[in-house]
């Protein structure tokens, strides 16, 4: 398939095609007449680049790992494996770290939620009573405007 193509099946454009080949993360063939040609497997090798890109991996990280999917060989398979470990670690951390600020989120919705349900039917008294509630790692406080602010526990 031609360059077109494959930008019409995968959503990229071709300039960007264009910008992986010099990157190094795509590889075409050429026609006689000089035109990129592609088969199937670059429509999923496209897939996986985008996909790694949307995760923040840089595309130098994404090229180390190439040659190996490539042109396997033990040398390329054991720099690509050690660039594919340090890629899934940085992920499972950020992973970690977005599960934590869903959670802190769903803490401070709940204030929130606390707060409004009891200022329509005890007022000042149930602002005062849930303006400062302490989790392990977390305070919340609640303004007098029923805004909540968290605080890391300096200790």
């Amino acid at each position: 398939m031609r360059i077109g193509e494959l930008s019409a099946r995968t959503g990229v454009s071709r300039r960007l095609l264009r910008y992986y080949e010099e990157q190094g993360l795509l590889a075409s063939t050429r026609s006689p007449s000089g035109q990129r040609c592609y088969d199937e497997e670059h429509v999923q090798r496209v897939g996986m680049i985008r996909t790694f890109l949307a995760a923040g991996m840089p595309s130098r990280t994404i090229a180390r790992m190439v040659p190996c999917m490539a042109e396997p060989n033990a040398d390329r398979a054991r720099l690509a494996l050690a660039a594919m470990d340090r890629e899934r670690a940085r992920l499972s951390a950020a992973i970690d770290d977005l599960a934590a600020a869903r959670a802190t989120l769903d803490h401070l919705i709940e204030v929130n939620r606390a707060f409004l349900a009891n200022a329509g039917e005890g007022g000042q008294e149930a602002e005062v009573a849930s303006r400062t509630r302490r989790t392990p790692e977390f305070t919340t406080r609640v303004s007098p405007h029923g805004h909540g602010a968290g605080v890391r526990d300096a200790g």
